[in-house]
């Protein structure tokens, strides 16, 4: 008796792990990848001491950090070594700032700027100016992170608090940015005095730094900086959607929360403190994926040590180039950064065509 037909279907198909030796070596790689990376930043943080108006040897520098008597003390140590530090620790505020906004927006040509960050920064900047009569570096930093705050609970609340999502997020920030810089923009025009005032501190510079300004900062970014890590599983998993998200143990609106308050700690600080520089925390982010994968385990310690060679590189470029004076950095970052990213663009569409 012959026996009754049977449809045979093919089992579901299973992406399998990748070997335990091609895993090892991508961590190999990217381990050695990060390493190559701090040298980078050694190096360009070495020549931020050594460059500017006045050149300087090695041994020059070093008397100037170590000898109060040196002729070069007042350079290095008083001029130089704050405006570095603040480079290193704004550089990872701007890069960390901006790898948490484009995943916490799912999209991949966010920034703080996108969601109101810099806008608040800048309003309450140009508010402590025309009203308040506040014409330090030191009294606009305060004044700087207590907006970009406002404005970040400004954009959640809007955005739909608890039920927001990255669409609404991003769409509330977007509207809140451009009300805030009419605002700027009018202010500036009744008020001649804060637009001699506002022009350096907006288009964003290293060169009034000091180190009352980095102690100012330092605690907000070192937070910002600990939470930031510590969310790298929690934005994977949300990566995957909401359901895959909880269904993974992670909490999508706490991670959301979580997220902006790093953001505003982040960008809020590097902000204050050195005006809203552009294109680090949009530039950066999509090099590091280039190398990383969108992995943010690997993604955002890479984030932390690249992003400070761009800044201070453009930096030391800005005052090579335009010795004995010299180009703020934000116009550096602005002039290199647009066409890099036109590049990535490019190569991107070209990939996927």
């Amino acid at each position: 008796m012959s026996r009754p037909y049977e449809v045979m279907q093919s089992p579901p198909q299973v992406l399998a792990a990748p070997p335990p030796a091609t895993a090892t070596r991508h961590r190999t790689r990217r381990a050695l990848g990060l390493a190559a990376a701090v040298l980078a930043l050694a190096a360009v943080a070495a020549l931020s001491l050594l460059l500017g108006a006045r050149p300087l040897s090695l041994t020059e520098a070093w008397h100037g950090l170590t000898d109060p008597a040196s002729g070069a003390y007042t350079v290095v140590h008083d001029m130089r070594l704050p405006r570095t530090v603040l480079g290193l620790l704004a550089g990872a505020a701007l890069g960390l700032a901006g790898a948490l906004a484009q995943a916490l927006t799912r999209n991949p040509i966010a920034e703080p700027g996108l969601l109101g960050i810099n806008a608040g920064a800048s309003a309450a900047v140009v508010t402590c100016i025309t009203f308040f009569g506040v014409q330090s570096l030191t009294g606009y930093v305060w004044f700087a992170f207590l907006g970009a705050g406002a404005v970040s609970c400004l954009v959640y609340l809007v955005g739909g608090g608890r039920g927001a999502t990255p669409v609404r997020l991003a769409l509330a920030g977007a509207a809140i940015n451009a009300a805030l810089f009419s605002y700027v923009s009018a202010a500036e025009l009744l008020q001649t005095s804060a637009l001699d005032r506002m022009r350096f501190w907006t288009v964003g510079s290293l060169a009034d730094a000091s180190m009352s300004t980095v102690v100012r900062v330092l605690p907000f970014i070192a937070a910002g900086t600990f939470l930031a890590l510590r969310l790298a599983r929690p934005l994977n998993a949300l990566a995957l959607g909401d359901d895959s998200a909880t269904a993974l143990g992670a909490r999508p609106v706490a991670t959301r929360v979580a997220s902006m308050i790093a953001v505003t700690l982040l960008a809020g600080a590097a902000t204050a403190a050195c005006g809203p520089i552009a294109f680090v925390g949009l530039m950066v982010p999509h090099l590091v994926r280039s190398l990383t994968g969108p992995d943010l385990r690997w993604m955002l310690p890479y984030t932390i040590v690249l992003s400070p060679v761009v800044l201070l590189g453009s930096d030391i470029l800005g005052r090579v180039v335009a010795r004995p004076g010299e180009m703020l950095v934000g116009v550096v970052t602005a002039v290199v950064g647009g066409p890099v990213f036109l590049f990535f663009l490019l190569r991107r569409k070209v990939a996927a065509a």
